[in-house]
């Protein structure tokens, strides 16, 4: 009977917030329970079992193997891998490895099967119709993205950039706020047509001395102060961006076979159908969550309240047939 219900507006009927509702409280409980939660381990342990096994067999791949017939196997051991399995749909499944031999995989296993495990990096060029002058976009690498690179050798300076870049997010959420705060009628940017660097300096020039205007010469040097630590970061980031795009780009010539395979299986291939075939988890988890936020929905009301109810409606039919002269058994 501790059953609150709740209407159309997800509100208890005392008007209180439901966030500790019964059905709040069953989905919590739904992605703690033990049951799940030793199915999801089950699941990562069934496809690291197939990985595991994979990735030894993969890394033979050698320079004139046919694509078509190992996608074919390859594709059949996966499916025969997950039938049987409680929930998941082996099919399912199979079409995610399909999926991305379509998007990667089959030009991945096409270099392999033309050059061997190699790992060659090209120079992006884009030439203007117009001028016909050709422009450095950069470079790439197909089997191996400069992305798998970064993670496995450069983990240490891609983190420093986005701690750069989350103190630079951090600043202009800060300046943003400062502008909102001082945009009314009597704040400091007031005066201003557009709210830039040049348009508060000038202002900052304009006041300067002006003791009456003390407060709106310190919100704009703080303005100016967020622009120039933002300005700053911007530079740091720019350069650590380049150094280390550089330092990727000078790994290439100096990995092993051993090296490209364990990128390209594992980092790549692998994780990837990994991450997919857990989508499948997902899917089953939500569609388990909204089954039960269903029941939990529909059986909020307690028994001896719905009851009470049908007790009252009885009562009033049965005098409204009084009314009539009728009598009801």
């Amino acid at each position: 009977e501790g059953y609150v219900a709740l209407n159309g507006e997800g509100r208890s009927e005392n008007g209180e917030d439901s966030d500790n509702s019964p059905v709040t409280t069953l989905n919590s409980q739904l992605q703690a329970h033990p049951d799940l939660v030793n199915f999801t381990e089950g699941l990562e342990a069934h496809f690291a079992a197939w990985s595991t096994r994979q990735s030894t067999e993969l890394k033979r791949l050698h320079c004139g193997f046919n694509p078509k017939t190992f996608i074919h196997g390859f594709s059949e051991d996966l499916l025969a891998h997950y039938q049987g399995q409680p929930l998941i749909d082996s099919y399912a499944v199979y079409q995610h490895l399909m999926d991305y031999w379509s998007e990667t995989l089959q030009d991945d296993t096409y270099l392999i099967a033309v050059d061997g495990w190699k790992a060659e990096t090209y120079r992006i060029t884009e030439t203007n119709k117009k001028t016909g002058k050709t422009k450095d976009k950069g470079w790439a690498c197909d089997l191996v993205p400069k992305e798998l690179i970064v993670s496995r050798y450069f983990a240490a300076e891609q983190s420093r950039i986005q701690s750069q870049q989350a103190q630079l997010e951090a600043l202009e959420a800060q300046r943003t706020e400062l502008e909102e705060e001082h945009s009314g009628e009597d704040g400091a940017f007031a005066e201003l047509d557009k709210i830039n660097k040049a348009n508060i300096t000038a202002r900052q020039k304009e006041i300067k001395g002006d003791s009456e205007l003390a407060a709106e010469a310190k919100v704009l040097k703080q303005w100016l102060d967020f622009n120039k630590a933002e300005s700053a970061l911007k530079k740091a980031i720019k350069a650590a961006e380049i150094a280390l795009d550089q330092l990727a780009y000078e790994k290439y010539p100096q990995l092993s076979e051993a090296e490209i395979q364990t990128l390209v299986v594992d980092d790549k291939w692998l994780s990837t159908l990994q991450q997919r075939t857990h989508s499948e988890l997902d899917r089953i988890t939500q569609g388990l969550t909204q089954r039960v936020k269903e029941l939990a929905e529909r059986y909020q009301a307690p028994l001896p309240k719905m009851t009470n109810r049908v007790n009252e409606l009885e009562t009033k039919v049965n005098a409204h047939l009084n009314k009539m002269g009728l009598l009801w058994n």
